[in-house]
């Protein structure tokens, strides 16, 4: 299942008549850490608050010492406790978080886990057709696809906000000294707007930002404005003096 990089942790937890009494015991403090962990691991796996490593291999007392880093007479007795206090139930082997769905969003977990799913089936799916030589390359074709869960941009659960995913598009280097970067949607547009004097542009700024150590965050954003700047008294690319191109910045 998709891991997700949050979950929800109520601020009055610990005003909680169960997690004021397991704090109370001998090694309150360890079942307490352990509980969070527990918590959290729920939200890794991200199956309704179920806990496994895998679906066919439910996490036994000695895999949870392992991963929690914890002696297992520790985790036996957390494990015993939750369960006694009805904040798990051991369920086919595996364990089960009773009151995950109370707190957490699963609509939004729900939602994380599908796109996981349709990313991944969508990644296999081009695996094959590469395999079968359907697709443009065929064995001249190196496919690396890397599938992450990192590029399901989360949304403020809390407020209920939704925000627009973006994607950048690489920016590939040029001029001289390699250090204009563009992406090719911004050279298309260069090209289109100076069609006459596009390259010798971009290798003004290239000389120019070796020369004076300037950076810029946007470098078509950067040539569009020195344009501008350079109407209506403009000069012959590539003969301006770089000491007045201080006078831009």
């Amino acid at each position: 299942m998709a891991d997700v990089k949050w979950i929800k942790i109520a601020v009055d937890m610990f005003d909680n008549r169960k997690i004021k009494q397991i704090g109370s015991m001998p090694e309150g403090e360890s079942l307490l850490l352990m509980w969070v962990q527990l918590l959290c691991l729920a939200g890794n796996v991200n199956d309704g608050g179920f806990i496994y490593l895998t679906k066919e291999i439910p996490y036994t007392d000695e895999m949870l010492a392992t991963q929690f880093n914890k002696p297992i007479s520790t985790v036996r007795l957390a494990l015993k406790t939750f369960e006694q206090f009805g904040m798990i139930e051991i369920i086919n082997n595996m364990i089960f978080l009773s009151s995950w769905e109370k707190y957490q969003s699963t609509d939004r977990l729900t939602e994380i886990r599908e796109q996981t799913r349709a990313r991944v089936a969508k990644h296999r799916e081009k695996q094959k057709l590469l395999a079968a030589g359907q697709l443009d390359g065929e064995s001249n074709v190196t496919c690396n696809v890397t599938v992450t869960q990192g590029n399901v941009l989360e949304k403020d659960i809390d407020k209920d906000k939704n925000k627009s995913i973006s994607k950048k598009s690489p920016r590939h280097k040029h001029g001289e000294y390699q250090n204009v970067l563009l992406s090719d949607d911004d050279l298309e547009k260069l090209k289109a707007e100076f069609p006459a004097d596009w390259d010798q542009r971009i290798q003004r700024l290239s000389e120019y930002m070796a020369s004076s150590g300037k950076s810029y965050k946007n470098h078509l954003a950067t040539i569009r404005n020195w344009a501008r700047r350079d109407k209506p008294a403009a000069k012959a690319v590539g003969g301006e003096d770089m000491t007045d191109l201080d006078k831009y910045f």
